[in-house]
């Protein structure tokens, strides 16, 4: 019976939210390297180990950053025959070395926090202080730009990004409060302690973002799609007798795609078939799927019926019929 093919009409919207996420981070970058570059020169006037690791980590929020925006401006590059869904899931690297770049920081600050319990270092504590202060103000800044005017709720890298921010700004909070543990007791290991405590809440965020953006590489099911429910809705709708070989998976943040194949009455015309995809295409909206490709069959099919495709077992006549 062949088969029919369909796009969501969700995609304005999308373009809306990508221009905003864009602008919002290119903001951010700008403002997160200028500062960086501060922090460097005020690490090596107040000879403070401390503000230079956390200008290391604004290097790997501004390298973020600038990978987040690269990321957006690769996936408005349009589909080409050897890219069928144009560069979308570039975001999701992005996101993937993002996350992996903050577990990796919190390892390095742990090495670090460890040699400096047995070495504490001399440190310049009012320059810190101030150094740190400022840090703390701008990264604030920037939080609250990215949480302004992006979308950090869906968009797996603006997730990203936002929480190299937040980490960076415990940071600088921790910077601050051993800044002044050590002017008021002397107390030198209040240093490395509060890079401990940042170092765990770094890798935190960067688990749980490189959990997510592998997610979506596998091809897992979206985590604001309700697998059943699906399948209710499909099965639900008026001339549907079978439902079999259902897909669901994000092709990149806002972008939910869907295949499957149906069996409908015998008798219905083209003009009846087309009712049905316009029917489901409305429903599954609502449930936040974007793209849906469906192949419609005769209750005559010879396909196997199970709702979950084993492409393991693919029966050998899977050439005979165009997807």
């Amino acid at each position: 019976m062949g088969h029919s093919h369909d796009h969501g009409h969700g995609g304005h919207g999308h373009d809306h939210t990508h221009g905003a996420n864009k602008k919002t981070l290119l903001i951010a970058f700008i403002i997160i390297t200028a500062y960086m570059v501060v922090e460097v020169i005020g690490g090596f006037m107040t000879n403070s180990l401390a503000l230079l690791s956390d200008a290391g980590h604004m290097l790997s929020d501004s390298i973020a950053l600038g990978v987040g925006v690269a990321a957006f401006a690769m996936a408005e590059k349009v589909a080409n025959t050897t890219k069928t869904f144009g560069y979308k899931r570039f975001e999701i690297l992005a996101a993937v070395f993002n996350g992996v770049t903050l577990i990796a920081i919190a390892i390095f600050i742990f090495f670090e926090a460890i040699q400096r319990f047995m070495q504490p270092a001399e440190i310049a504590t009012t320059g810190m202080l101030i150094v740190a202060i400022i840090g703390l103000l701008v990264n604030i800044l920037v939080a609250f730009i990215l949480l302004r005017g992006g979308d950090t709720h869906d968009n797996l890298n603006m997730r990203a990004a936002l929480a190299h921010v937040i980490s960076d700004m415990l940071g600088s909070f921790g910077a601050i409060i051993a800044a002044l543990l050590i002017m008021a007791f002397g107390w030198s290991w209040a240093d490395p302690l509060a890079s401990i405590i940042v170092a765990v809440l770094v890798l935190r965020s960067g688990l749980a973002v490189t959990k997510d953006s592998v997610h979506v590489l596998m091809e897992g099911t979206p985590t604001n799609v309700v697998f059943d429910d699906i399948v209710k809705t499909i099965e639900e709708t008026p001339a549907i007798k079978r439902l079999h070989d259902l897909h669901i998976w994000t092709i990149t943040s806002g972008t939910n795609a869907l295949s499957c194949h149906i069996v409908v009455d015998d008798n219905l015309t083209i003009r009846e078939t087309q009712k049905v995809l316009d029917d489901l295409e409305h429903k599954l909206q609502h449930k936040n799927i974007t793209h849906i490709t469906v192949q419609f069959e005769s209750s005559e099919s010879t396909h196997h019926n199970e709702l979950i495709c084993d492409l393991n077992e693919e029966h050998h006549h899977d050439h005979d019929h165009v997807h």
